[in-house]
This record gives C-alpha cells, sequence and structure tokens, in this order.
C-alpha cells in the first residue's frame, strides 16, 4: 500500500484555493527535512502517551522488524540519521514504554535521552504539517463482471517497469523501448489491459474504483460475504490530481464542506459527471490478493490509527513520530496528540508538510480519513548522538 500511496485524504487536496500556507511546496533542494529543536525549546508533553503503551507497542515492533532486515540498511543515512541510530532509538523507546513506572518517568526520560527535531513543514523552518487521513474501504464488488459490477481493479502488468528502489519507470514495448505507461484515461477506455486476464475484482461504482485507487488497498465485499483482501502492488506512475481540488475548482463543492462524504453525494446526483472528473486524474493504482491486513512501503502491517505515511525522499523510514494536530476554524476532523510511527509512503505527498494517519478498514475508517483535515506539527525522536550503541 502506497498510500497511499495515494491516501483518501488527497481527494480533500485544495492547494488552488489556499494562499498561505501552502503545504504542497516543496523543500528548497539541499534544505533539512529535520530541524533539531534547540535545548529547552518547547516541545509537546510526550508523557500521556504511557498510558497508551498496549496500544503503541505492537506497531514499535513493525517498525523494528523492518529495521532489523538487511535490506533496511540502504535506506541509511538520512537527515543526518544513521541505521544503526535509527534501530536504537526504536528498542530504546520500546524499553522505556515497558519499564517506566509512570508518565512522568517516562517523560523524563524521553527528555533525558532523546533529541526531538520537527519536520520543516510548508515553509522549510518548521512552519506546520497538515495531516489527512486514509483508509482501507470495504466495498461491494464481484469475482467475475456482469452488467452491474463492470469497474475493474487490475493486477500489476507485467510490461510496468520499476526501479531498484521501487520507482516507476514505464512501460516496457515489444522492441524493449521503456515509455511512460499510459494514463488513467486510456486504461479506462480498455485498450491497454482488457483481457489480459489482469482483472482481480469488479465493482459496480466508478467512485468505489477510484477510491481504492486513492487508498492504495481494498477489501472486496462479495456476495457470499466473503472479504476478497486486496492490497497496493503499484501503479502507473503519472501525475495525480486531486478529486476534491478539480470539484472545487468548477465549484461543483464548496471548499469548506468538501468532504468524501460531500464527493459521494456530488456523484450520486450527477453520475453523468462522474468519470469525466475521474479521468482528470492519470494516476492509476494496481493491485494483489493479501492475506490479513494491508502493509505500508515498509512491507509491514500498517496499525490504525498509529502508522503515518510521509515523503520517503526526506523522512527516516520506521521512525517513532509524535503528531500535534489542532483543528482549525470551519475544519473538519479529530485532533490528534499521540505518537505514530512512519510506516508508510505517501504516494502523492512530495513535501514536508504533509502526512497521511492510516485511520484503519471499513465505513467509519472511510468517513473518519474523508473528513480528517488537521493542521499541527510533525516531530520524530531519535536518540541524542553518543547514545546509540556502538558496533
Amino acid at each position: 500500500m502506497k498510500l497511499s500511496s495515494s491516501c483518501t485524504a488527497l481527494l480533500l487536496a485544495t492547494a488552488a484555493c489556499r494562499t498561505t500556507p501552502d503545504y504542497g511546496r516543496p523543500l528548497p533542494p539541499g534544505a533539512p527535512a529535520l530541524i533539531p529543536l534547540a535545548p529547552g525549546e518547547a516541545h509537546p508533553d510526550f508523557g500521556p502517551q504511557w498510558r497508551e503503551r498496549a496500544e503503541l507497542l505492537p506497531a514499535i515492533e513493525q517498525s523494528i522488524a523492518f529495521m532489523k532486515r538487511k535490506s533496511a540498511e540502504r535506506y541509511f543515512p538520512i537527515e543526518g540519521v544513521s541505521h544503526q541510530r535509527a534501530l536504537a532509538s526504536l528498542e530504546r523507546f520500546r524499553d522505556l514504554l515497558s519499564s517506566s513506572g509512570s508518565e512522568a518517568e517516562f517523560a523524563r526520560a524521553l527528555d533525558t535521552g532523546f533529541q526531538v527535531y520537527k519536520s520543516a513543514g510548508w515553509d522549510g523552518k518548521g512552519g506546520g504539517v497538515l495531516f489527512t487521513g486514509y483508509c482501507t474501504p470495504i466495498l461491494d464488488g464481484r469475482l467475475k463482471s456482469d452488467a452491474t459490477y463492470r469497474y475493474p481493479l487490475y493486477a500489476l502488468p507485467p510490461d510496468l517497469v520499476k526501479g531498484p528502489e521501487g520507482q516507476i519507470l514505464g512501460r516496457r514495448t515489444e522492441s524493449g523501448v521503456v515509455e511512460p505507461y499510459p494514463t488513467r484515461r486510456a486504461i479506462e477506455a480498455g485498450v491497454v489491459l482488457e483481457g489480459r486476464g489482469l482483472e482481480l475484482a469488479w465493482l459496480k461504482d466508478p467512485l468505489d474504483a477510484f477510491i481504492a485507487h486513492v487508498n492504495g488497498s481494498a477489501f472486496i465485499q462479495l456476495e457470499s460475504g466473503e472479504l476478497f483482501r486486496l492490497g497496493y502492488a503499484g501503479k502507473n506512475g503519472q501525475k495525480y490530481t486531486s478529486l476534491g481540488g478539480e470539484l472545487v475548482k468548477d465549484k461543483k463543492i464548496n471548499k469548506d464542506s468538501l468532504s468524501l462524504a460531500a464527493i459521494r453525494a456530488w456523484a450520486k446526483e450527477n453520475p453523468g459527471e462522474v468519470e469525466s472528473y475521474l479521468s482528470r486524474n492519470d494516476s492509476y493504482v494496481f493491485f494483489t490478493p493479501i492475506d490479513g491486513n494491508p502493509r505500508g512501503s515498509l512491507n509491514v502491517p500498517v496499525t490504525a490509527g498509529r502508522s503515518l505515511a510521509t515523503d520517503k525522499a526526506l523522512f527516516p523510514r520506521g521512525a517513532v513520530v509524535y503528531v500535534d494536530g489542532r483543528v482549525g476554524p470551519g475544519v473538519e476532523g479529530t485532533e490528534t496528540h499521540r505518537f505514530l510511527l512512519d510506516q508508510d509512503t505517501g504516494g502523492a505527498i512530495r513535501t514536508a508538510g504533509r502526512a497521511d494517519v492510516y485511520l484503519g478498514i471499513g465505513p467509519d475508517a472511510e468517513h473518519r480519513s474523508g473528513a480528517t483535515r488537521v493542521e499541527g506539527q510533525l516531530y520524530y525522536l531519535f536518540l541524542k548522538e553518543g547514545a546509540a550503541p556502538q558496533a
């Protein structure tokens, strides 16, 4: 799942309607993504999270499992953090959660042993981050098409070429040349994948298929009641365009009331316009059957309310992060003040000013992810230099 790659939250992008802060602004070349807090500089009170250790510990173990793989080493150093320091930070944080006798003791230990960094944010100076949500929707579908169920979710095409880090290079032609992979419009016109046996499931609503793409995973509710579980396999590498942003731009939905529920309501009232708006997004996602819960870009299961998706070209994989999010006036969503693990990649996030929180599986998670838009700050915690064990 890349999220989302590819997150429901990105349906809500309204950058064209915002002046400042511009959360989608990329960092200047060479600018640091993490800014260390100065000695004595204020940060949120981390102590209360000790009371949620039973929920937090399993997610930490997933990050540790990733970091212990030999393959994880190639992603470090990043932002001055070595692989050794990143792993030691996770293990020490886990041990403090388990061994501290109170939230005050836990908070003191973190202040003593850890360096706190903040995201460079939208302005490159720590100005803040926009947090949105993504989920695994449960969608009505079938394994065979008919007159009702006629919108496919596809498996990864064998001619799609990825680079060594999973980046999409394009499509390999019969002559061996790699060219850009076709756009959503071309794929959905049936000229690219139809008849190749790549259809995994069929949905009756084109918006449902689009929502599966945006989230990067979906569970398909079959006629038998069984859930057919699909996870992220890849995408076509084309540019992402926000459906919500397009609807706001064309004054189909007011920016202040934009949510996934509002988009679904608009689609129900305007079925003849839906596919033309969906085709404005050139990006297209492919799936693979999975067992269990969806996995993020670290190839470990993501945890509802505890996994975060960021730009992995900027931020260290697997790290302990603290989301300090505040809901602004007229903005839907839930305040968030908690530790998470940076375990996934935002498929359309190319900035230090955006991050997506994984909110779980099913209708409630879909509703919350589609309405979440929280402004705040993102912190990373690593052991202070010299505190990590030497090899």
